[in-house]
């Protein structure tokens, strides 16, 4: 009786991780489709576009606009992007991997709004909502582990 079991628990095991994408409070599917084509942009300064993914190069020299709100690690990567104009609405910041998101307004961070995230979806890790006015935005991007992550910013719906 124990041999059956001991070979379906091998089984189990030995079974590949399932992709779990359907578990965020919110749909990513959106931002993971656009992140397949991602536009390369460097560590500081670039302009993005709401509804646009892009793959930005991070780097541990960058010196952010804003004091991150968690302190950053030690050889941890960060960068920073404008977005010049928004409408005022709630937007969500999506990341392909492990790193804080801060947003400001009028140099001022933006409190957020909600938080999902998923460590076993293939190309998504996070998404952070957050309220904004009207007018332009700075996104930054901190305590990543690695040298490049994609994003994307959207209209949350």
């Amino acid at each position: 009786m124990r041999v059956p079991f001991l070979i379906l628990a091998c089984l189990i095991a030995a079974a590949p991780a399932r992709a779990d994408c359907a578990h965020f409070k919110w749909s990513v599917e959106t931002e993971r489709q656009a992140f397949a084509s991602a536009t390369p942009m460097p560590a500081e300064g670039g302009t993005a576009e709401v509804g646009k993914a892009y793959a930005l190069t991070l780097s541990k020299d960058v010196k952010l606009p804003l004091e991150p709100e968690r302190p950053p690690r030690k050889d941890a990567f960060a960068g920073f992007v404008n977005v010049p104009k928004l409408e005022a609405g709630l937007y969500q910041v999506t990341l392909s991997g492990e790193a804080w998101i801060d947003v400001a307004q009028n140099g001022a961070r933006v409190k957020s709004r909600g938080f999902t995230g998923q460590r076993d979806c293939p190309g998504v890790r996070k998404s952070v909502r957050f309220p904004l006015g009207p007018g332009p935005a700075v996104i930054q991007i901190s305590n990543a582990s690695a040298p490049q992550i994609i994003f994307a910013i959207s209209p949350a719906k």
